[in-house]
């Protein structure tokens, strides 16, 4: 062979290895991985409110037989017939009148001053919000969260329990006994209020009933509230501060941790998100709860992906968003059931005897029947940018993943497990068409958990 041809032989070869490396396949891309041996935050559970006598017409004030209350009640608590909700939010009211959206106040009456001394006044009704707590008692529920929206008119600055005001200092110590005292009437009543707030968007002035706190006047009430709440005896812990917006109760949950006696006063930070999505998590090292939210919208819904933003996959995704970038260990949804063109759970006939639920309600259920309290949220990494996916651990030992599928195709998932024995994982599909229904869609092999996922869909999978 001569040199030549040598020479061209090489330089052909030469030229061909771009080529051959350029049409070499791909890696496969990094498998998603679920690591139920580690925990994230803890849960403490999902929950509802029926405050501004919401509770009363669910007891049947506009018609609503003893039959249809309790199917409404087994779909809002029950965990084998509904959602299995497990934190039940109290409105310390502070109307002197019980008109209906109203909140009846114990103190209807200026005592005459700060330090006189108090009538209170307790019907054993509040709106039948003692009723409604009875029976989330019998059904399991061991957090009572009670948030008062204002102080009485005579202790504020506006002298009305309505648009704003704030709370004069000279009436601190008296708020904070009145507070005591209806957890007082709760206990008498065979209820422990274990969470006790004693403020709803301090950061925001509304129409009806509201009072205004700064973030440093919040602190300075907590130095009052929380000695008064451990002199009383109970065991009621505090919350702070119910900020309207995720964003804004950053500013209040700095206060308090920079203060060491607001720092102790209080257990549970809580933030609603009504002025956006969470994009961040609280500054803090307690556990912090999504204390209210419910999607605008001006029409009841009962659609699951229409594009309103008040539809169930929405709510889904809040849920998601808020336990993974907010780092919540509760969710509380603010209306379990109202009247006419509500962004509650459940419609109630107005007047009659018939209800009707929303795909919002299938969106809360499918993460609160199945994540219970005490349980943990465990690390994912989670390669597929159209899935937004969690997993928890239970205390019983039974292991939860909740997969929402924002494609408009159907998808395929792998996950590698660690931690747990894996047998016959249980699967259930939330849409437009199902509602927590059982469907054959996720398998195991070794530590490997398939899933198949509809398009648009809450997929959630129990593992044993």
């Amino acid at each position: 062979m001569s040199v030549k041809r040598l020479t061209a032989l090489g330089l052909a070869l030469v030229f061909a290895l771009p080529s051959q490396v350029a049409a070499a396949p791909a890696p496969p891309p990094a498998r998603s991985s679920i690591d139920f041996r580690a925990e994230l935050q803890p849960i403490d559970g999902f929950g509802f409110s029926m405050a501004f006598q919401r509770a009363d017409l669910l007891h049947g004030a506009r018609g609503l037989s003893p039959a249809k209350r309790r199917e409404v009640l087994d779909l809002l608590l029950s965990r084998d017939k509904g959602a299995g909700l497990s934190i039940l939010r109290l409105g310390i009211g502070s109307s002197t009148d019980r008109v209906y959206d109203h909140m009846p106040t114990i103190l209807p009456t200026d005592p005459g001053g700060p330090d006189a001394t108090p009538a209170y006044v307790w019907d054993g009704w509040d709106g039948g919000q003692v009723w409604l707590a009875k029976e989330a008692k019998a059904y399991g529920v061991e957090r009572f969260y009670a948030d008062a929206w204002s102080a009485p008119a005579f202790m504020k600055t506006n002298d009305s329990e309505n648009d704003g005001g704030e709370l004069r200092p000279e009436w601190r110590q008296a708020y904070a006994n009145y507070l005591v005292q209806y957890a007082k009437f709760y206990q008498r009543e065979g209820i422990g209020i274990t969470d006790l707030g004693f403020t709803n968007e301090p950061d925001w002035t509304a129409t009806y009933a509201s009072m205004r706190f700064t973030p440093q006047q919040a602190v300075d009430f907590l130095k009052v509230l929380g000695p008064t709440v451990r002199a009383s005896g109970l065991k009621t812990k505090l919350v702070c501060c119910d900020a309207a917006g995720w964003d804004r109760q950053v500013a209040y949950t700095r206060a308090i941790e920079a203060d060491p006696a607001a720092d102790k006063a209080v257990r549970t930070v809580t933030g609603h998100r009504y002025s956006g999505p969470t994009t961040v998590p609280q500054p803090t090292d307690k556990r912090v709860w999504m204390s209210e939210w419910s999607p605008d919208g001006g029409t009841w819904n009962e659609n699951w992906d229409d594009g309103s933003g008040y539809d169930g996959l929405a709510v889904a995704a809040d849920i998601q968003n808020t336990l993974t970038v907010g780092n919540a260990s509760a969710y509380v949804y603010w209306t379990g059931a109202s009247l006419g063109a509500t962004r509650g759970l459940i419609q109630l006939a107005d007047p009659g005897d018939s209800y009707r639920v929303s795909k919002r309600y299938w969106a809360l259920a499918a993460f609160s029947r199945f994540i219970r309290p005490g349980a943990v949220r465990v690390p994912v990494a989670n390669t597929d940018p159209d899935l937004e996916v969690t997993a928890f651990r239970n205390e019983d030992g039974t292991r939860v993943v909740e997969i929402l599928n924002t494609a408009t195709t159907e998808r395929s998932a792998d996950f590698s497990l660690r931690g747990g024995h894996d047998r016959r994982p249980e699967g259930y599909v939330t849409d437009q068409t199902r509602s927590i229904s059982p469907a054959d869609i996720a398998t195991t092999h070794g530590t490997t958990l398939t899933a198949k996922l509809a398009p648009r869909a809450l997929t959630t999978i129990v593992l044993d």
